[in-house]
């Protein structure tokens, strides 16, 4: 598999949003890169889906670290980079993300999941802020079977599912099992001392597309699903 630059972190973003992704933009800026570390911002705009939109900006970085975030993430731990170093320095694991589920129930909804695991400071309507607090990894990170698409960093290379996953739903919960299919492991880091990221989505229900690309994860993946009774 094709290393990539292993002195270059990519952040890709999927923009509808000039004004979220300027504001999620200045957090990147703000953040420490370790000596000798480059860094790119890579926004993908007028992306039909998650999965098209990651997929191009993965093929035209050369970025070994790439990290996919939504435009209403504002990464705040300034330390970001070399923390994801110090996980990836293990390579059996090929992504990192805030907050996740250990196993997957029946549903594919990580969520629904009996154990979850992370951290991440929601601020979905002015002056509410809610600390979405799960179990705390018992070490430096958790292996866990999903994590949530705000922010997912990758060591490897694997091809977002655009063949199933054509719209904004599931696309996370599908690289995750690519990644495991691959080989590779997935894990929350602790986040006790601190949050790492906050996520500003606007509270919305939740769309009935997503039950439509559920069916499509389950078809998928339900036979690899482990789910805790």
């Amino acid at each position: 598999m094709n290393q990539g630059d292993l002195k270059k972190v990519a952040f890709i973003t999927c923009v509808n949003n000039d004004d979220w992704y300027s504001e999620c933009n200045l957090y990147l800026k703000h953040l420490n890169i370790p000596d000798g570390m480059t860094v790119d911002y890579i926004p993908i705009r007028d992306a039909v889906s998650m999965t098209s939109g990651y997929n191009m900006a993965m093929r035209q970085s050369n970025a070994r670290y790439k990290i996919y975030l939504h435009q209403d993430t504002l990464v705040v731990n300034k330390n970001v980079i070399s923390d994801l170093l110090n996980i990836f320095a293990d390579d059996t694991i090929g992504a990192v993300g805030m907050i996740g589920c250990r196993n997957l129930p029946k549903t594919g909804v990580w969520w629904d999941g009996m154990r979850t695991y992370g951290r991440v400071l929601h601020a979905c309507e002015p002056e509410s802020v809610v600390d979405s607090e799960c179990d705390e990894p018992e070490g430096n990170y958790m292996e866990v079977e999903a994590v949530d698409g705000l922010f997912i960093a990758t060591q490897y290379d694997i091809t977002w599912r655009e063949d199933l996953f054509d719209g904004w739903h599931l696309y996370d919960t599908s690289i995750c099992k690519e990644m495991q299919r691959a080989g590779y492991r997935v894990v929350v880091p602790n986040q006790s001392k601190d949050f790492w990221c906050i996520h500003c989505p606007k509270e919305k229900p939740l769309s009935p597309e997503y039950r439509k690309y559920q069916k499509i994860f389950l078809k998928e993946y339900g036979t690899e699903l482990n789910p805790e009774i």
